[in-house]
This record gives structure tokens, sequence and C-alpha cells, in this order.
């Protein structure tokens, strides 16, 4: 049978340019109501990132992409595995499947558990009858989706929509979907046969689409990418949970790398907890975003002005950084916000950061609270009783490069090319983008849960942040566990210098290096908020940060 014209195919292989990157009454899981649907839409919805054209940019063939990495699993394991094998061989990269989800709402059915929570998969079909492709993409509870862990700082199987990822890492899945692609095209015959082998279901209309479109366009754009040596995408998408969004939004936009210190966008964030949204005036770390018209930092938010029209529109910019990590551009962003609405109605008004599972020193906390009042609440909101404790008031402090001192890459990324490709587009008809300087003091609920802190991740502990001769240059992340004492990665220094997991713990994602040394990584920074506190007053901050 005759292929299609080549301008009628779907190109699959750009598919290697993956990612880049309240307060009120809480929700009563298991109630129906219009919350639940901002949740489901949270963890299922795709908000036009599963279409042709992001087929061209971050989508996925889910099952050519899935075979592929589980034939390199079994090369690298030497054994033979089945489709029942591939949560782990995701696993690897920090994604994850929970047996069930803590905060997920009974009058919706439960996201299916055969591919990884966030990862939206839908057919896409076209421009002909012929044509069908079991599309995939990631989407918001990709990141923002974890497992808990449970009182001794252990992984658990259950996870939790809305806390960070802190082990999931985009950079050695962009990589290894490259690597591994590269070496099964290599027998188009033989990787076919062992994706039909894997997807029986696949019907006549797929299978053809496979044969004669997927997979010929598939080794073509390896092949080109492998003769430019330039890899899967121009940037690194930065490691164990953390993103490098900017550089993603440049790519999609077509603004040049620039360079920074004389390195290339260097970006890294670590993805946040998403607790109260509503109270932000602006977004990411360095606030770049915020609604036209209004204060983008510098405005104190408090539960009255947490209003549902408030929500609604800062709608207006999340979806627009939302979708453009998925590879779709600025238009589809706005398409979005309608769809988009819901979710930030959920995340403003009725979702909670998971409760800390370990013991509280209650008299401890008390002293902390009041450390934490005259040392750290100005910058980083105010907090009442409950567990967790529901945020108050937040200042939206941007704290000034000179002022704070942490690693300047992720703002200085922020140029006067992508400002301008920003304000051309259809972003501003709803936002202004500006470059701030430096960083916008974080919300600190469900901090226990996020590990490692500062923006860029690049230290391990709370109490390594609170002292900061202590900060290790060197420390793994990535499937770790939880020290409660400390609050923070579980690790154990070295004579070489790198604080390493504790002699025979098994992570249960691939662990890497952070190396603070790096370009982007430096964890320098935030040495005044607790210079002058004895170490029984840093104890007592800890103690009392674990019961946000």
């Amino acid at each position: 049978m005759p292929t299609p014209p080549r301008r009628r195919r779907i190109v699959a292989a750009a598919l290697l340019g993956v990612l880049a990157a309240g307060a009120g009454p809480y929700l009563l899981y298991g109630q129906s109501g219009p919350a639940d649907d901002g949740l489901a839409a949270f963890a299922t919805a795709d908000f036009g990132g599963v279409t042709r054209a992001t087929l061209e940019t971050n989508a996925l063939p889910y099952k050519v992409v899935a075979t592929a990495l589980l034939l390199r699993a079994e090369r690298m394991r030497g054994v033979t595995l089945t489709r029942d094998d591939l949560p782990a061989v995701f696993g690897e990269f920090g994604f994850i499947a929970p047996a069930r989800i803590a905060n997920w709402p009974a009058s919706h059915p439960a996201p299916p558990r055969d591919r990884p929570l966030g990862m939206i998969s839908r057919e896409v079909s076209g421009p002909t009858p012929l044509v069908r492709v079991d599309a995939a993409n990631l989407g918001c509870a990709t990141c923002h989706s974890a497992l808990l862990y449970d009182a001794a700082g252990h992984v658990t199987t259950t996870g939790w929509v809305g806390t960070p990822n802190t082990s999931l890492n985009l950079e050695a899945y962009t990589q290894a979907v490259y690597l591994a692609l590269g070496s099964a095209i290599r027998d188009r015959g033989a990787f076919r046969d062992r994706i039909a082998a894997l997807f029986p279901e696949m019907g006549r209309t797929e299978r053809f689409t496979l044969r004669f479109l997927l997979l010929p366009q598939v080794a073509k754009r390896i092949g080109a990418l492998q003769a430019g040596g330039i890899g899967p995408v121009p940037f690194s998408n930065g490691g164990a949970g953390r993103t490098n969004g900017v550089a993603a939004l440049k790519k999609m936009l077509g603004v040049p790398p620039g360079r920074v210190t004389g390195h290339a966008d260097v970006g890294f964030t670590s993805i946040p907890e998403l607790s109260g949204v509503g109270f932000r005036s602006s977004f990411l770390y360095d606030g770049i975003y915020s609604l036209a018209g209004q204060p983008a930092q510098d405005a104190e938010y408090d539960s009255a002005r947490v209003t549902e029209g408030h929500l609604d529109s800062l709608a207006h910019v999340i979806a627009f950084f939302t979708v453009s990590t998925m590879g779709a551009q600025p238009d589809v962003g706005e398409a979005a916000i309608p769809a988009m609405q819901p979710v930030l109605r959920w995340l403003g008004r009725h979702y909670q950061s998971p409760p800390f599972p370990g013991a509280v020193d209650t008299a401890l906390a008390r002293r902390g609270a009041t450390v934490f009042g005259s040392r750290c609440a100005s910058c980083h909101g105010t907090y009442g009783d409950g567990s967790p404790r529901p945020l108050l008031t937040f200042p939206n402090a941007l704290i000034e490069q000179a002022a704070m001192g942490t690693d300047p890459a992720r703002w200085q990324m922020v140029d006067s090319a992508l400002l301008g490709a920003i304000d051309a587009s259809a972003y501003a008809r709803h936002m202004r983008a500006s470059r701030t300087g430096g960083y916008v003091a974080p919300i600190l609920s469900g901090l226990w849960a996020t590990a490692p802190y500062l923006h860029n991740g690049s230290v391990p502990t709370l109490w390594a942040l609170l002292s900061p001769s202590e900060r290790p240059a060197r420390f793994l992340v990535g499937g770790h566990a939880l020290d409660y004492r400390r609050m923070g990665i579980a690790g154990v220094a070295w004579s070489d210098g790198v604080t390493r997991y504790p002699a025979g713990y098994a992570p249960f994602a691939g662990p890497e290096l952070f190396d603070t040394a790096l370009p982007g990584m430096s964890n320098r920074g935030h040495e005044r908020p607790s210079a002058g506190l004895s170490d029984a007053e840093k104890w007592a901050v800890i103690e009392y940060l674990k019961t946000m």
C-alpha cells in the first residue's frame, strides 16, 4: 500500500523535544462537587496538549516509546520483561503509578494505573482515516503528584495530587527515550513485532500507521539528530525534581538560547508544592508572570482576596506556562483558559498539602512558631492553626539578588529576546512578563515533602539551609528516604565529601548526584535569615515547619 504524501504524515519524532518543562474550606474528599472536577481535570485533562501539532514537539507515540524503553531495560538487566514491568521501567525516572491516591475524590474514577500518573493519553487521528496514533504527553500531575512517606520517612504506594515529585528526572527520561529509540529502530521489523506483541489490542489502522508512518519518521529523525550530534533537545531539562521551563519556553517561541555567565541556559528550578496558589500575585520562582494592571510583587494577600474571580483571572496566566511546557503554542494556551479555571478554583480554595506523617514535639513547635514569626513570616507569610496549618497572609515579597544571594541563573534567563517574543504572542492579551532580578519567597505549606530546598533544589535538608556552613557540596537526590530530624533527604556524609543514602537503602527511583559546583546549581544564598540563630532555635523552627 503506498505511503501518503509527506505533507500528510505525522512527524512522530520531533517528539523527542520531551519537555522543557489555600485558604477557605477544605475539600471533603468523597463528596461530589465542582472541586472534585477541578482535581480530576488537573490530573487527567490534556488542555490541548495532545494533538497532531504537539506530536511534532513534545507528545509521544506511547506504545513506541514504552516498547523502546522496555527493550533498553532488558539490555541493562539481562532479563526478558513484559507489559506488567512497564510501571517499573518508567519508575526508574521517578514516574509514579500509585496503588491509591489519598486525596482523590470518590465521585470520579481513579486514573488508570497502566500508565504513569499525569501521562495524558488520547488517540490522535488524521489528516486521513488511515492515520491513528496512541499519543501521550506529560500533564500537570506528572510533576505535581508524588508518593507519600510513612512515619519512618520511607516511601509508600499511596500518592497525593498537588505535591511535588522530587524524584522525577525529565532529563534522564529524555535522554533514555532518545537512546532507546536509536537502538530499537536499527531493526525496524523486530521493533514493530515487539510493539505488536506488547500491545495486541492495536487495530489495523494503528498498525498501518506504525509500519508506514511512525517508524519511518522516527528512524529519519533519530538519524538526523545523531548526524548533527545535538541530542534530543538543545538544553538540559534539569534532573531529579528539577525542570528548565524557561529554556522550553524559548524553544517553543523560537528564541535562541541565551548565555548565562558563559554557560548555556541553566535556570533549573525545583518542582514546587501548589498550596496557597490563590495568594500569589505573580508566578514561578522569579515572579516572571503576573496579571496585567495589577501589582506583581509586594502585594499582601489574605483569604478575603482569594475569590473565585481572582482565581479565574489566575487561570489566564497559568494556562500559558502550563500548555507551553506541553509543546503547544500560546494560542492553544489561550483556548485552554476556560478548562483551567476549575483547576484554579480547586487549587485556590480546596487543595491542602499532605499532613506530616511523623511525630511532632508540640512544645518545641510552639517555640519555633515564635522564632518563625520574628525571622521568617515577613517573607514567607503567616499560618493559622490546624494540621496542616492554613496560610493566612502572604506578602508576595520579591527578594532581589543582592539581598538573598541565591543562584541567579534562573532569573537571568529571562532576557529581552524572550520578553519580546512573549509580548508579541497571545500571552500579552492576558498577562505581563518581566525580568525581576530576584526570587519571590515561597509559600511553605507542605515543606516537609519538598526536599531538596532553595529554588534550584541545591540544599538537601532544612538543617543545612539554616546552617550554611554544613551544606554539602555534592549529594544524592531521587528515590530518597526522608530524615525527619534534619527535615529533608536522608543521607550520610562520606569521606569524599559526597552525602549518600544510608547503607542498605534501596532507592525507589534512579538517584543522581547533585553537584553544586555546576552552573545554575549553586547552594549559596539565604544566609541572613538564619544568622545568629542558636542550634536550639533552629531545631525549634524545623519542628514548627513540620506542621505546615
